[in-house]
């Protein structure tokens, strides 16, 4: 075993010494130890309960020969984060969340891991961190909130919250109605109720095969996601007490680049966040597996929409998925159209992808459509290039509330919190193309989420006649013409931050373009008179992040060679 390194021999007495005062016996030593990987945080609505769910994992792992090790990992809530300087450490945080999963787990020399997150950038984290140390780890999240219901019927969740805020300003919703939907829209524990990215994130790993099956979408606080919680300890217990099955199942050896496209291919049946793209590219580098950015556009091509969740479809939620038959029956029907999935691959429960999918069917075609029935025969992202992205830059094509073409004239923004307050004063006119600049990894520093100013256009009526781009990034809860990611960012010089209010900016999603139709001789001179703003960075750790911080194309990875 692994741990033997820190448990066996006379010269490791005082390893053993130590672990006694932590309350092991002399027969501990010969037992498989487990790293429980616990993301509990009292103030994320998907984490608070989380210690009661590492209880009932120690106990189920002691009940089947094994030693359990819990600790535990940060975790910001991007919603809370939203809107202020908070939200510039949210995806740096994805980052001390890896690195603490690669240190507790090295430095200890544990056998195994269950990892435990739900949220926002805490799974991608944990993902990471476990591939680094590649040791069997099996994931098993919080769970889904219930979606939220108004006194009249209505279904709501966060983002009904922050297109509210829009109405509001806009005249168009009372205070009363907007206190209604801040008390009902997030009912109880669990990650946000929609498609948005901790759903997204905690589907694909699913889909990937590194979580048991229903994980996606069994909703939180219930007796089904407490069984996942039990099954998963029995099984990482089996894994580890098996020499030939800990060589078997490390998460290398399923987290592989088969695993990475259907994890793609599942993202666009059911169009998740634009966020998985930065995620998985973060990943997939972690899992030493090459996959460039223009790959997505070909499985893209290649895949049907067949699941539309709110933001898309605002009365769909994940309880309505899990009803319908889960992450299973999207992949089953999917898998249909022949060489699109990679029912081959390997998932932690010892079964193929093919053999978990093979009893799966579509519950409710109202849910989840059949691939005749599809909402487009395209998936729900694109990846645009153009000479405003020439690395590229992402848009969920399944949020798209007007054309999917789009001419309009530049009103450019130079962080996000001056983009909230033109958008609060009417400076954003019908035909406009926002450009919301230097909120990249580097630039921001952190990459902020915009959230807060694409429900702002949502919520005044000008999701269809406007378009919005920024290299910073969006919620999974954002829908419009929302680009996000755009690479090189305006902190390198990229020609996001070249670009001047009143410049034409052309998209289209078909073809995959994005321009600002400037002549290369003027887009020359504008570039050698360019010069990085100055910025006020809040805090120690967003420096050392914006020195190290690369941009969206590859993930926004931390670089490890300079």
């Amino acid at each position: 075993m692994r741990s033997d390194e820190i448990k066996k021999g006379f010269d490791r007495a005082p390893h053993r010494s130590l672990l006694r005062a932590t309350g092991l016996r002399t027969e501990d030593f010969d037992k498989p130890f487990i790293g429980v990987a616990n993301s509990f945080i009292e103030i994320i609505p998907g984490h608070f309960y989380l210690n009661k769910y590492s209880e009932i994992i120690k106990e189920e792992i002691r009940k089947n020969g094994c030693i359990p090790f819990e600790f535990n990992t940060i975790g910001v809530d991007d919603g809370i984060a939203m809107g202020h300087d908070g939200m510039l450490y949210s995806l740096p945080s994805r980052e001390l969340i890896a690195n603490s999963i690669e240190t507790v787990m090295n430095a200890h020399k544990l056998d195994a891991m269950i990892a435990i997150p739900n949220c926002d950038k805490i799974t991608p984290g944990m993902v990471m961190g476990a591939l680094r140390v590649n040791v069997p780890t099996v994931f098993v999240t919080g769970g889904p909130m219930k979606k939220g219901v108004l006194d009249d019927g209505t279904q709501v969740d966060l983002a009904t919250v922050f297109e509210g805020i829009g109405m509001f300003e806009k005249g168009e919703m009372t205070k009363e109605r907007l206190f209604e939907l801040e008390c009902k829209a997030c009912p109880g524990g669990g990650s946000c109720s929609g498609m948005f990215t901790a759903n997204s994130m905690n589907t694909l790993i699913e889909a990937m095969g590194i979580a048991l099956k229903g994980n996606g979408t069994v909703l939180a606080l219930t007796k089904e996601r407490e069984e996942l919680l039990r099954i998963a300890a029995r099984r990482i217990c089996e894994i580890a007490k098996d020499e030939k099955l800990t060589e078997k199942f490390r998460i290398k050896n399923i987290l592989n680049e088969r695993a990475v496209k259907n994890a793609f291919v599942v993202d666009m049946a059911m169009g998740g966040s634009s966020n998985t793209v930065l995620h998985m590219l973060a990943i997939a580098r972690e899992a030493g597996v090459d996959f460039n950015i223009k790959k997505i556009n070909e499985i893209s091509k290649n895949v049907s929409h067949i699941a539309k969740i709110s933001p898309s479809l605002s009365h769909i939620h994940m309880e309505d998925i899990n009803r319908a038959g889960g992450v299973s029956a999207v992949m089953k029907e999917i898998s249909k159209r022949g060489g699109v999935l990679d029912t081959e691959n390997l998932t932690i429960e010892g079964e193929s992808i093919g053999d978990r999918i093979q009893d799966a069917d579509i519950q409710d075609e109202t849910v989840i459509h059949p691939l005749a029935n599809a909402y487009s025969k395209v998936g729900g992202l694109a990846i645009l290039f153009g000479n405003l992205a020439e690395e590229g830059c992402v848009i969920k094509t399944a949020g798209i509330v007007g054309e999917r073409s789009f001419k309009g004239k530049a009103v450019c923004f130079n962080s996000q919190p001056e983009a909230i307050e033109g958008i609060k004063k009417g400076k954003v006119k019908k035909g406009d193309v926002v450009v919301i600049r230097y909120e990249g990894p580097k630039g921001g520093p952190g990459m902020q989420e915009m959230l807060s100013p694409t429900s702002l256009i949502m919520g005044m009526g000008l999701g269809k006649d406007v378009a919005l781009i920024t290299d910073g990034r969006f919620s999974g809860a954002t829908r419009g013409l929302s680009i996000g990611h755009i690479s090189p960012e305006a902190a390198e010089g990229g020609m996001i931050g070249l670009v001047k209010d009143g410049d034409e900016i052309f998209i289209d999603v078909d073809t995959y373009k994005i321009e600002v139709l400037l002549s290369d001789e003027e887009i020359a001179e504008r570039r050698a008179a360019w010069k990085m703003p100055e910025k006020e960075v809040p805090g120690k750790w967003l420096k050392m992040y914006s020195l190290l911080a690369s941009n969206a194309s590859v993930g926004g990875v931390l670089k490890t060679e300079l």
